[in-house]
């Protein structure tokens, strides 16, 4: 990989004196993703489905192309498994509410992971509520190890459906979800998996892994925010309701009812994101040619290289493994006697880019007696300087604060 190419195909990182390393809240964008962007709105800038004119057509057909890159990406069945969203919140949001109100009555149990983002978290919650279902945790390790035994502990005969992150955003660890797939599916229980980490940095086929539903965020994979995508089996697409509705997700209205669209437009009420569809696509082909077996190693030799350094603080205490192959770019880590928020600040001075505080993961972060973190998270268009700069600006962090060392 030759990553001062690479890195000169992103206009920010090229055009400013910056090391990023926020890369788990969002990526940076290659010149190719905005041009398509831009390319979309000068082109083909129609409203999809909706215009028998030519405009609106190759608008229309921008966007289903779109929707079978996805396809082929995450190794879908079909196209119409594949539902746009804004992110993998609103994919989350849709299955808790959907499938929720499909499935769930008093008593039945949700069963999610400690270390879930709270976009896994509080849909579920909030289906729990509205159904009397019962939300169960199940828990990690101080090590933030989750194997798929713990999980089948945790089912019972009233367990309906199983959500879990595929990569945690706050550790890195990648959960077996396909081993976890199949212990659901030999008890008829649905699997959720959120694919927000996993999907930018590894292979995801969900074929494969047997999922029955995934999503995950265009942003965090180079594509522009505003645009994401939820995975679901068909025959599960088929049978919920819809989750928003209005425009466009209907085949005819009367004053009294209506009949929805064919899946997967039942699920894109109003006007679509299509630029942002468009743009997806191109970043997509963009990380396939780099490929991610380049794009795992790479990330996993700078994951090795900053664990190496920190070790050599010791008023450094990373979260999770020693493993640094376990981490997946995500170091989430404590200074003694500092606050994070100090922490991010004095780095920020140093041009340096991270993220502080509990990173939308406030029950995991409890569970680990530990309220706050600094995270840096790495991308393959990091360098070994940039890592090195990060270490060497914790070297002098404590002393910069007062503490004499």
């Amino acid at each position: 990989m030759n990553v001062n190419k690479i890195r000169a195909d992103f206009p920010l990182l090229a055009g400013q004196d910056l090391i990023y390393l926020d890369n788990a809240a969002t990526s940076q964008k290659p010149s190719c993703v905005l041009a398509a962007e831009r390319e979309f709105y000068e082109k083909y800038n129609a409203n999809p489905f909706r215009g028998l004119y030519d405009l609106s057509e190759q608008a229309t057909e921008r966007y289903e192309e779109a929707r079978a890159v996805v396809q082929r990406f995450l190794g879908a069945r079909e196209a119409a498994e594949i539902v746009f969203t804004r992110n993998a919140t609103e994919g989350l949001n849709l299955v808790a509410y959907s499938l929720g109100s499909l499935l769930l009555q008093p008593g039945d149990e949700i069963v999610i992971s400690i270390m879930e983002h709270h976009s896994n978290l509080l849909p579920w919650q909030q289906a729990a509520q509205r159904t009397g279902a019962v939300l169960k945790y199940v828990e990690c390790t101080q090590e933030g190890r989750l194997t798929p035994a713990d999980v089948e502990q945790a089912l019972t005969d009233r367990t309906r459906i199983v959500s879990i992150t595929q990569m945690s955003n706050v550790l890195g660890w990648v959960n077996d979800v396909k081993a976890i797939a199949a212990l659901c599916h030999r008890r008829g229980i649905v699997l959720v998996a959120d694919g927000a980490q996993s999907v930018p940095h590894m292979p995801v086929n969900v074929a494969e892994l047997d999922v029955d539903f995934l999503s995950f965020s265009g942003h965090k994979m180079l594509a522009p925010m505003g645009i994401g995508a939820l995975y679901g089996k068909r025959e599960w697409l088929e049978k919920m309701p819809p989750f928003l509705t209005g425009g466009e997700m209907i085949e005819s209205v009367t004053r009294t009812g209506a009949t929805y669209a064919e899946v997967p437009h039942k699920f894109e009420a109003g006007t679509v994101n299509a630029a942002g569809a468009y743009a997806l696509g191109e970043a997509i082909r963009y990380l396939e040619g780099i490929g991610f077996d380049e794009i795992t190693r790479r990330e996993d030799e700078l994951t090795a290289l900053a664990m190496e350094e920190m070790k050599k603080l010791p008023f450094v205490r990373v979260l999770g493994s020693e493993d640094p192959k376990e981490h997946h770019g995500i170091l989430s880590f404590a200074v003694k006697d500092v606050h994070p928020h100090d922490v991010a600040a004095i780095l920020s001075a140093d041009r340096i880019a991270v993220r502080a505080g509990h990173h939308c993961a406030q029950p995991l972060l409890a569970h680990l007696k530990t309220p706050s973190t600094t995270r840096a998270s790495l991308a393959f268009y990091n360098t070994e300087d940039e890592v090195r700069a990060l270490t060497e600006s914790l070297k002098t962090l404590r002393r910069r604060m007062g503490y004499g060392e």
